[in-house]
C-alpha cells in the first residue's frame, strides 16, 4: 500500500475521503514454441508408462516369488512326511528287535544298532521340521500375513501338470514385463533427449494488458475541494482505461550449448539402456532354453520315480522278512531302509521339481498363467 499527496495546498487541514478502484486484466499466451508443449506431454506420458511398466514387473516378480516359496514349502512338508514314515519304520524295527533280544533270539548288538537308527531318524526329522518352519515363514512374509502354520494341499503333485506340452511349446514373448520395462526406460530417455532439442528453440507469444481505474475524486478537485463523493458505487465506477497489446519472441541463446551437451549425455544414457535391454533379452532367452531342458528332464524323472519307490519298498519288505526269519542281518535291513527313505524323498523332490521347472518356464516367457492354469 502506498501513500501519496497531490493538488494545491489547502488553507487548513481537511479529511476528505472517497472510494477508488483499480482493475487489471493480463493475458500472455505462448502460441508457438516449435512443439515444446506437445513434447512435454509426450515426456510425461513416457514417464507415466515407465512407472506403470515397473509396477507391472514388480507384480509379476512377486507372483513368481510367492509361487516359488509355495513350492519350496510344499517340498519341505512332503520331505517331513517321508522322514516321519522313516522314523515310524525305525521304531517298529527297534521294538521288534528289543522283544526278540529279551527272549534271546537275537544278539544285543542288534538292539543297539536299532536304537542308533531311531536316533538318526529323529535327528533327520528335526532337521526337516526346522527347514519346514523356515519355508513356512518365508511364504507368510511374502503373503504379508501373520506367522502361522500353513498347511498346503499336495494332491496335485502326483497328478502332474495337465498341459505340460503346451508349456513346452510356449515361445518367448516380447510382452515379458521385464522387456516392457526396459523398453519404457529407453522410450523415456529418447523423449527426454527430444525435449532437450525443443528447449533451445525460441517461443512466440501474444500478450495483452487492459487496465481501468475509478475514483470518488473528480478531475477538478484540485481547484474545487467539494468535487468528490463518498458514495461507494460511484467511487468504484471505472472512468479511465488503458491497454497494451503485442507479440513477443523469447530465445535464450545461451541454452543452445547447454542443450547440446544434455542431448549428447542423454544419447549415451539411451545407448546404455539399449545394451541393458539386450542383456536382459539374452538372459531371458537363456532362461527359457534352460527351463525347456529342465521340464523335459523333470518329466522323465517324474515318470520314473514311482518305479524307484516300488522297487525300494519291495526290497525293504523282503529284507525285513528275511531278517525276521533269521536269514539275513540287520545291516542289510538298514541298507534297504535307507534306500526306501531315499526313494520316497526323491519322489517328493522330483514331483516338486516338475512344477518348479514349469514355474521357471512361465517366468522366462513372462506368462504367469502358463503356470497357474495347470492347477
Amino acid at each position: 500500500m502506498g501513500v501519496a499527496s497531490s493538488g494545491l495546498p489547502s488553507a487548513e487541514q481537511n479529511w476528505d475521503a472517497a472510494f477508488g478502484a483499480l482493475y487489471l486484466a493480463n493475458i500472455n499466451w505462448e502460441f508457438f514454441s516449435f512443439g515444446r508443449n506437445k513434447q512435454r506431454i509426450a515426456l510425461a506420458r513416457a514417464e507415466a508408462n515407465q512407472v506403470n511398466e515397473e509396477y507391472q514387473q514388480e507384480i509379476f516378480e512377486h507372483k513368481v516369488k510367492v509361487a516359488s516359496a509355495y513350492l519350496n514349502l510344499l517340498a519341505s512338508q512332503r520331505l517331513l512326511i517321508s522322514q516321519q514314515k522313516n522314523l515310524e519304520r525305525a521304531i517298529v524295527i527297534k521294538d521288534n528287535i528289543a522283544t526278540r533280544v529279551k527272549t534271546g533270539m537275537l544278539p544285543g548288538v542288534d538292539s543297539t544298532m536299532a536304537m542308533a537308527e531311531v536316533s538318526r531318524a529323529k535327528i533327520t526329522l528335526n532337521q526337516a521340521l526346522a527347514e519346514t518352519k523356515a519355508r513356512n515363514n518365508d511364504l507368510a512374509q511374502l503373503l504379508g500375513s501373520e506367522i502361522s502354520s500353513i498347511e498346503l494341499d499336495s494332491s496335485f503333485l502326483f497328478t502332474g501338470p495337465f498341459q505340460i506340452q503346451q508349456a513346452l511349446n510356449a515361445d518367448d514373448s516380447i510382452s515379458h514385463p521385464a522387456r516392457q520395462y526396459f523398453k519404457s526406460r529407453i522410450d523415456y530417455s529418447n523423449q527426454t533427449a527430444q525435449q532437450y532439442r525443443k528447449d533451445y528453440m525460441p517461443s512466440f507469444s501474444i500478450f495483452g494488458v487492459y487496465q481501468t481505474r475509478a475514483s470518488g475524486f473528480s478531475s477538478d478537485y484540485a481547484t474545487d475541494r467539494t468535487s468528490f463523493t463518498s458514495d461507494y458505487l460511484q467511487g468504484i465506477n471505472p472512468t479511465r482505461q488503458n491497454y497494451l497489446f503485442g507479440v513477443g519472441v523469447v530465445w535464450n541463446l545461451t541454452s543452445i550449448s547447454r542443450a547440446n551437451r544434455n542431448i549428447a549425455s542423454q544419447k549415451l544414457i539411451t545407448a546404455g539402456l539399449e545394451e541393458e535391454y539386450k542383456a536382459i533379452d539374452l538372459e531371458l532367452r537363456s532362461r527359457e532354453d534352460a527351463a525347456n531342458s529342465r521340464i523335459a528332464y523333470a518329466l522323465e524323472n517324474y515318470r520314473e520315480a514311482p518305479n524307484q519307490v516300488e522297487a525300494a519298498q519291495q526290497a525293504y519288505t523282503q529284507r525285513l522278512t528275511l531278517y525276521n526269519n533269521g536269514l539275513t542281518n540287520l545291516t542289510d535291513v538298514i541298507t534297504t531302509q535307507y534306500a526306501l527313505n531315499r526313494a520316497e524323498t526323491d519322489a517328493d523332490i522330483i514331483a516338486v521339481n516338475l512344477w518348479q521347472s514349469l514355474l521357471m518356464k512361465a517366468a522366462a516367457v513372462g506368462d504367469f498363467n502358463l503356470f497357474i492354469d495347470q492347477f
